[in-house]
């Protein structure tokens, strides 16, 4: 089983993006730039790893090799985006990573493209990519080329090698234990469960009772043995359940016009584990959009629109703005649910100004994007 910090550790140590190996500052795949960025190197590091792994590093500055971390991203869907441009898409998987020196909300984000011997192209364009476009890495770059043919093994023993040199032992699964309990959360309810003998999950948490239901908020759940966080979410609420041979996690969205006391069910994760030594992951969207009586909506959401004209013109917020600030992203999402539009055109404007004026309110946004991301690759 392969530690996943030890991995990125052992990687950061080939200082130079190569054809294996590549690392980025952040991912931006709310654009179309973004996107295709992203995908190139996808469809680069496929083709020229076609018998072993090759990874994306995310939260690393390329220059200077220096750790700044991204904020967690739980978006097991990212593979239907490779899956709808890229003809013959790997497999991939994005996993969060946490690192001693960041902070708890951050980690490092570490992608992994699996081989596969046909060659990936792009079956149909973006951005400024052509359809038929096969792009292939040459040192640290990942550039188009004619070839439709399988690529080279070169880097077969050293991927290995790097791999062999991340597995997990039983005392850094140990530290990772207390670290997590001691350390990480020593102000928190902390519990950890061993599956198989072999996988232990740790979580912590504010317990909480809301009509009969117990939640769990300020949750981070790990998965020791490989380093990974399986969840993180400062605002949101989950349930957690577990039986001898899997770990089920339920995540609800507070929802609400002027608050958020209706609890609504987002997402189930379910980790399955075996015998063998591997695990399974499981999702499923549960999400039902609450519908509101659409003249009380538009009533709500020109009063929000309001707020955010004002920021724009840079006017003051009185008491009852700053008040609504907050609750702003859900407003939106919620309106942008209901068939207006628009609105989710206006909550990606108001990023800047949450982000600059009011932290909370800037939680609330990236919460509400993460949701409204995954419905979209739901869909």
């Amino acid at each position: 089983m392969i530690n996943k910090r030890l991995l990125i550790k052992n990687l950061l140590t080939h200082n130079d993006e190569n054809s294996f190996y590549d690392k980025k500052r952040q991912l931006n795949l709310h654009s179309r730039e973004g996107k295709s960025k992203f995908l190139k190197h996808i469809c680069a590091l496929s083709n020229s790893n076609p018998v072993n792994n090759s990874y994306i590093v995310v939260g690393v500055e390329d220059e200077a090799n220096t750790i700044t971390g991204v904020d967690f991203y739980d978006d097991s869907r990212i593979q239907n985006l490779v899956n709808a441009f890229l003809e013959n898409p790997p497999k991939i998987q994005y996993e969060n990573v946490p690192f001693p020196l960041l902070s708890k909300e951050k980690v490092l984000g570490l992608v992994t493209i699996k081989p596969k011997s046909a060659v990936s192209y792009f079956k149909k364009g973006i951005h400024t990519i052509p359809a038929n476009t096969v792009f292939v890495r040459r040192g640290s770059n990942s550039i188009p080329t004619e070839d439709k043919v399988p690529f080279s093994k070169t880097n077969t023993e050293t991927v290995i090698s790097i791999e062999n040199n991340s597995r997990n032992s039983i005392k850094n699964t140990l530290d990772g234990v207390l670290e997590f309990v001691n350390i990480k959360h020593k102000d928190l309810h902390s519990e950890y469960n061993v599956f198989k003998e072999l996988f232990v999950v740790c979580w912590s948490g504010v317990k909480k009772k809301v009509r009969d239901q117990t939640f769990y908020s300020r949750v981070d759940i790990e998965l020791i043995n490989e380093q990974v966080k399986l969840f993180y979410s400062a605002q949101d609420d989950v349930s957690i359940y577990f039986d001898d041979d899997s770990f089920t996690i339920t995540e609800y969205v507070a929802l609400g016009i002027n608050d958020k006391t209706s609890y609504y069910p987002l997402e189930k994760v379910t980790i399955t584990f075996f015998d063998n030594g591997y695990y399974k992951i499981n999702t499923e969207l549960l999400f039902k959009p609450p519908q509101y009586n659409k003249k009380m909506l538009h009533h709500i959401y020109n009063s929000n629109v309001a707020i955010l004209n004002k920021l724009k013109k840079g006017i003051s917020l009185n008491l009852n703005d700053i008040k609504d600030l907050e609750n702003l992203p859900y407003v939106f999402m919620i309106c942008f649910l209901n068939g207006f539009n628009e609105a989710k055109d206006l909550l990606i404007e108001s990023k800047p100004y949450l982000k600059e004026i009011d932290q909370n309110s800037y939680a609330s946004f990236k919460e509400v994007m993460r949701v409204i991301r995954k419905m979209k690759y739901n869909d």
